[in-house]
């Protein structure tokens, strides 16, 4: 038993509330349970409660027993003396009030209805499923389970957009630096993000701004600060590049990364970082003010047609520098174009909606949906127990539940887990 559960059987009224009765045997009547607090102070604020017929207005406190009012110290904290009733599970010592009378208490468990326990019981003890819902999650309907998902991918951007705002005050709240260095972290995926983000914050946006027009000098850039232009090849591009980036680092005091930094082991070429940043040198190239064109957007067909750039002429025929290679365009693949739209164009778009008090939450929502949904491990598991990933909101909302509620037993606070015990 956990005391939130108590908060939760008293928010819905799931007890029988005409017989209720204190420890003293004082009759019950509430008018109002209060308002849930979930600040500090009691649980619950400005309850209205008849003690046989006369009527008392204050704060309701709830335990799962009577001695946490000591443990929890409140006896000397001036916050509760406006405690009226004592809720508790079990009661097991007397508590009092300022003039020396016992607290009116109400014992929970002798007004619980037994079916709201059982429920309680079955849904929240059985340990061994994958979630605790498994087994019910089957019975809802496409209607509550749509409206369900929307919250929960609402509060996935949400999250998402704190590290926006992170790095916008990085940036002083310069758009297109925040943007370029969300894509760069993105490029990198998971086993390159954090050495992509390094290579992107490696240098002020202000000289990538003045070099993004200039192919040689922004290639000649994102290589050089990565490390790759170290060291000496045969290799024409290598060393033109290798020259303009002696010059760009020595005119703006520039300090490399160590290319060990980025990961090549167990990666597929097509993922290589000397890939993926000749993918975002052409990808600037083509649009230099790209955060103009992400925020103006609003279908996903835009999204996928900036994304349809080739690659460099020299990249189509190697996968590093030291290497050539089959003769290949190299194109973003459409998993990773929605990759990018999911992780980085969403985000940035509802950030900027937000702090310009323009946000039109339907039109993100109309792109995610048209979105093919993700793949991994827990959207299959979901699949496997009816909850079916549609579109990238489903997937996303999935892992959302999974991450905030189901593994962290919050189906207290879950409109699945809310529904399977009040129904």
């Amino acid at each position: 038993m956990k005391e939130d559960f108590l908060h939760f059987l008293w928010s819905y009224k799931l007890l029988y509330t005409h017989r209720l009765k204190t420890v003293l045997n004082e009759n019950l009547n509430i008018v109002n349970f209060g308002t849930h607090n979930k600040n500090s102070g009691p649980d619950f604020l400005n309850a209205h409660v008849f003690f046989n017929n006369q009527l008392w207005v204050g704060n309701i406190e709830i335990h799962l027993k009577s001695s946490d009012w000591y443990l929890h110290k409140h006896e000397s904290d001036k916050n509760y003396d406006a405690v009226i009733l004592h809720v508790v599970w079990e009661h097991d010592v007397a508590v009092f009030m300022k003039d020396e009378k016992p607290l009116p208490t109400l014992v929970l468990k002798d007004f619980i209805k037994p079916d709201v326990l059982k429920k309680y019981k079955t849904l929240m003890l059985s340990r061994k499923n994958w979630i605790f819902c498994e087994k019910q999650v089957s019975d809802f309907d496409d209607f509550f389970l749509k409206k369900w998902f929307e919250k929960l991918y609402i509060q996935r951007l949400e999250h998402k957009t704190k590290y926006v705002n992170k790095l916008l005050y990085l940036t002083h709240h310069d758009y297109e630096a925040a943007l370029f260095y969300l894509l760069a972290k993105t490029f990198g995926s998971k086993v390159n993000g954090v050495a992509f983000l390094k290579l992107a914050q490696s240098f002020p946006y202000t000289i990538l701004r003045k070099l993004r027009f200039h192919e040689t000098q922004l290639s000649a850039l994102l290589f050089g600060q990565a490390g790759f232009l170290e060291g000496d090849l045969e290799d024409t591009y290598f060393m033109e590049l290798k020259k303009e980036y002696t010059y760009i680092k020595h005119k703006f005091k520039l300090n490399p990364l160590d290319k060990h930094e980025f990961k090549f082991f167990r990666m597929r070429p097509a993922n290589f970082p000397t890939i993926r940043i000749a993918q975002l040198v052409a990808l600037i190239l083509k649009f230099p003010d790209l955060f103009s064109i992400v925020v103006e957007a609003k279908e996903l067909n835009v999204f996928y047609k900036i994304f349809a750039i080739g690659i460099g002429e020299y990249w189509k025929e190697h996968y590093t520098f030291e290497t050539k290679s089959k003769k290949s365009s190299k194109f973003f693949t459409k998993s990773f174009i929605d990759l990018i739209i999911i992780n980085v164009i969403i985000p940035m778009k509802f950030e900027f909606m937000k702090n310009y008090g323009k946000v039109n939450i339907e039109v993100l929502l109309d792109i995610i949906r048209k979105i093919s949904p993700e793949k991994n491990s827990a959207i299959s598991k979901f699949n496997k127990i009816d909850l079916v990933a549609k579109n990238a909101l489903d997937s996303q909302a999935l892992i959302e539940l999974r991450n905030s509620y189901c593994d962290k037993s919050r189906c207290l606070e879950c409109a699945i887990g809310k529904n399977l015990l009040t129904k």
